[in-house]
């Protein structure tokens, strides 16, 4: 997985990852470099290594060898909030939300986690999170962009599975993040939620480096500037959408005559 762009410099770069448990290589020797305004997508059979991946570059598992850097910045022994200070935000193919708050309150949370508290002081607690103009201005803008407007005083419980998708990406985009790694943010969705998620990612896209973990190969081939398929946590085959698509290797491996 290459992708080197000589004339731009990569937010995220990744250089030969390795993750081993025990004698298994779930990812093996596995390079990124992700740029703003690119959409680097990532497939391949279950077991194949790519949630794998995308927790290495996120911090959630140390790798066993290789590195990562965000913004020039080595990640190597820092935690995933550390990370995600740095400008990555990512989603998980489970929904990652808090289902008795509101859509503003999920996205809030969010938004507070970017606060920089000045030295201690005990009246702090005491303030209301109503009253924090930064905060609130950063939820409004995430949750403008994810198109739940409407759904803003709506207990998180009672919406759509694909609007709960897009408020995870809501509260993603409330930190504010530089880096955007989605993990099957398409899983479970009928066509017309489908289709709202991409015209989405397509929007967030001019403003972020993204990496996109999805089995919808319709989504990915709608979405993707680079493509990557990894079977048994090796890259088989990188490039266009169209030279993927057009490999004889990957069609045995992967996709089949239909693609």
């Amino acid at each position: 997985m290459t992708d080197v762009r000589p004339n731009e410099v990569a937010l995220l770069s990744a250089n030969k990852l390795t993750k081993r448990f025990g004698g298994l290589a779930a990812v093996n020797e596995v390079s990124v470099h992700l740029y703003r305004d690119r959409l680097h997508a990532v497939i391949g059979p279950n077991g194949a290594g790519k949630s794998t991946l995308t927790n290495l570059l996120s911090g959630d598992l140390p790798p066993t060898s290789g590195s990562v850097t965000i913004g020039g910045v080595e990640t190597a022994g820092q935690s995933p909030e550390s990370i995600s200070r740095l400008g990555l935000g990512r989603s998980y193919q489970k929904t990652n939300i808090f289902l008795p708050f509101t859509v503003w309150d999920n996205v809030r949370l969010a938004s507070q986690s970017r606060e920089r508290h000045a030295p201690w002081n005990p009246l702090r607690w005491l303030q209301s999170a109503s009253t924090m103009k930064t905060v609130n201005q950063r939820c409004e803008r995430a949750i403008e962009l994810a198109g739940l407007t409407h759904r803003t005083q709506t207990v998180a419980a009672t919406v759509s599975h694909g609007e709960q998708r897009q408020l995870e990406i809501a509260m993603t985009l409330a930190t504010e993040p530089t880096v955007l790694l989605l993990d099957e943010p398409l899983a479970g969705m009928g066509q017309a939620e489908a289709e709202g998620m991409i015209e989405l990612l397509l929007k967030l896209k001019k403003d972020h480096a993204m990496m996109l973990v999805e089995h919808d190969m319709d989504a990915v081939f709608a979405l993707a500037d680079q493509l990557t398929v990894m079977v048994n946590g090796q890259v088989i085959a990188s490039g266009t959408p169209t030279e993927v698509r057009n490999d004889s290797v990957v069609q045995a491996a992967y996709l089949g005559e239909e693609h």
